[in-house]
């Protein structure tokens, strides 16, 4: 099932229940017999999503990145045409935790590095063992590129010659962000300060799109309503007709890095 039909269809809801209809292409939905069958069958590529569980302002929900991020990596797999995708991995690096202010916004969840890279590593050898060949990492937040790209860079080296390459798609977050802003300026004359770095138009914007339960719209207002808000920029700009274009344009910057890389691999 394409995965707009599943957002036509109301099947991203908050419920993790519905969040995978029958044919979708997320192995968690699927049995190990249906695994079997679709990598038999030349789906050989796997992408493994990173979000995170973090504060976003009093008008979004912890996990923000999760649910855009599921949606995007959905997404990729459909324009690829040959990938599945693994379940999302919600626990990243988000800071000190060991930090006096960590607590001051409760409910933020920190995987740092080393326990980060280490979970990666894990996931990607497992599934490399199931007989994917092509293994795609990629992360809706700034702290997820860099173990991305360290455990992508150590087990290529390590399987060298094997036929098998991890693939760290730093650019669907880092090209997209900046795709992004350029898009906003040239179509509404936004600048960097009024989008925004986080929680802002951009971020709003593709929760709206994807899972607009999760935005508590009585809350919004720029930069949050305060400077201890958590917000950076305006989300009172924010529109799901937005969204879908940022995601797009991360997507495509990601599908464009894995074509790129495939091709220098080979």
């Amino acid at each position: 099932m394409r995965i707009q039909s599943l957002l036509a269809a109301g099947a991203f809801a908050l419920a993790p229940a519905t969040l995978f209809a029958q044919g979708a292409p997320f192995i968690e939905a699927m049995t190990w017999t249906e695994v079997r069958d679709a990598i038999a069958a030349g789906k050989k590529a796997i992408i493994i999503p990173t979000g995170g569980t973090e504060q976003n302002g009093p008008h979004m929900i912890l996990g923000k990145h999760n649910y855009i991020v599921t949606y995007a990596a959905g997404l990729l797999a459909e324009r690829m045409g040959n990938a599945l995708v693994a379940p999302t991995l919600q626990y990243v690096p988000e800071g000190d935790y060991s930090r006096p202010d960590f607590g001051e916004k409760p409910g933020v969840i920190s995987l740092p590095t080393p326990a980060y890279d280490r979970v990666l590593d894990a996931a990607v050898r497992s599934l490399k063992v199931h007989g994917f060949t092509d293994i795609i990492l990629i992360g809706d937040s700034g702290g997820n590129q860099q173990g991305m790209t360290s455990v992508a860079n150590t087990l290529n080296t390590e399987w060298a010659g094997s036929g098998v390459r991890v693939y760290a798609l730093v650019d669907y977050y880092q090209q997209g962000r900046i795709q992004a802003r350029d898009y906003l300026q040239k179509t509404y004359g936004w600048d960097a300060a009024t989008v925004g770095s986080h929680a802002g138009t951009s971020d709003t914007s593709q929760l709206l799109y994807v899972q607009a339960a999760g935005i508590r719209r009585n809350k919004l207002a720029p930069s949050g309503g305060s400077p201890t808000s958590g917000v950076n920029g305006d989300p009172t700009k924010a529109s799901a007709e937005i969204g879908k274009v940022i995601i797009d344009l991360k997507v495509n910057a990601g599908l464009a890095q894995y074509q790129q890389l495939r091709a220098a691999a080979r």
